[in-house]
């Protein structure tokens, strides 16, 4: 016979599952999964958060009830702590006060400081039995964009390299189609459609010509940022001119050129202006700077950032510590020579080395993908 315990985790399990459906459409709220059991053990509803400013897991949950009398007594699985303040919704916390439930098991508590606690207390005084923390680690891998949005201010930043054996991303002749397999590049436009933003340099837009688009898998299509501290690249590249410009952001210290750019009456003027968005970073060292760039487009909401540079942007965010997960696909061939993936990130001693953690191996085709938190 189960324990108390492994029927909470069985049916937080169920709820983490349910959450995951959320992925790359509630951002920058986190995926949140919901399960109800009434007094007998039987699952009578679920629900989970399914697109941003839509109703939460909770609301989807109850309204999943048809017969509202078996919740009397019913106990709620939800993955992350309910909302106590209003938003683009209603307090999920007061609505579940409503109902006359017995108990309400959490995941995590939310990290959000308008919440943090709260969503717990006002179950409580609602004499609801409250537990925290059943399969809490696997709730805070769930929602890391969103967690870490919430406690720095600034996107989680992941970044993707595609890498021979012997370390080199692109030949000598600067070609660099294809290093990785077929299946390593699917899974890539898997992680596009779950992450806020794709980010690429100058460098790799003025060499690869990328479109950055969502294309071998069903998902949306990320926000594009493109690195162009002097405001330099040319408007006749894929970033600029496809049908999803409007999607493109651009970094950029150039203040004059930039603000000609944005100027409403050069616009409509100009006969193929820029229907995206330009955004005036600061300057560093004669480059973006990009720790102040990020927290600016944390501000804008942006809380994950899937980076795909070339050896200069790859470099320059490891040197910076601005890399929270890396994943490195690294094929099964040999180059000899061209770009290294990374180079001059500041490590000269073996006492200084950047080790990963929480490291993992992954077969994807032909390839083997590595993937470690800094």
């Amino acid at each position: 016979m189960a324990t108390l315990q492994e029927i909470h985790e069985f049916w937080m399990k169920e709820a983490l599952e349910l959450a995951s459906e959320g992925k790359g459409n509630v951002s920058p709220n986190p995926m949140v999964g919901c399960i109800i059991i009434d007094g007998d053990g039987n699952k009578i509803g679920q629900g989970y958060h399914k697109k941003f400013g839509e109703a939460h897991a909770e609301v989807n949950a109850i309204a999943s009830v048809k017969d509202k009398r078996k919740l009397n007594g019913a106990t709620v699985y939800v993955t992350l702590e309910p909302c106590s303040h209003t938003g683009k919704t209603p307090p999920c916390a007061d609505m579940l006060t409503e109902y006359p439930l017995k108990k309400v098991v959490v995941a995590m508590k939310d990290p959000n400081p308008k919440v943090n606690g709260s969503g717990i207390r006002i179950l409580k005084n609602a004499e609801i039995e409250v537990e925290v923390g059943v399969l809490e680690k696997e709730a805070e891998q769930l929602n890391e964009f969103f967690i870490h949005h919430q406690n720095f201010g600034r996107p989680f930043i992941t970044l993707k390299i595609a890498q021979t054996v012997d370390g080199f991303l692109a030949a000598a002749d600067g070609d660099s189609q294809w290093i990785s397999g077929k299946q390593s590049r699917k899974k890539v436009h898997e992680w596009r459609a779950e992450y806020d933003a794709v980010m690429v340099g100058r460098t790799t837009a003025m060499a690869d010509n990328p479109g950055l688009t969502v294309r071998h898998v069903k998902g949306r299509q990320p926000k594009r940022i493109v690195i162009d501290g002097p405001f330099e690249l040319p408007r006749s590249l894929n970033l600029f001119s496809d049908k999803h410009e409007k999607k493109t952001i651009i970094l950029t210290w150039n203040k004059e050129a930039s603000q000609d750019e944005a100027d409403p009456m050069l616009k409509v003027l100009a006969q193929n202006y820029f229907r995206g968005e330009i955004i005036q970073t600061p300057k560093l060292d004669g480059h973006v700077d990009l720790r102040e760039a990020f927290k600016m487009l944390g501000q804008k909401g942006i809380s994950s950032i899937l980076v795909e540079g070339g050896q200069q942007l790859s470099s320059a965010l490891i040197k910076q510590g601005l890399v929270d997960k890396l994943c490195v696909f690294i094929a099964p061939k040999l180059l000899g020579a061209g770009t290294r993936s990374v180079l001059n990130i500041g490590i000269n001693k073996m006492n200084e080395i950047a080790e990963l953690k929480e490291v993992g191996w992954e077969k994807v085709g032909d390839d083997m993908l590595l993937t470690g938190y800094f």
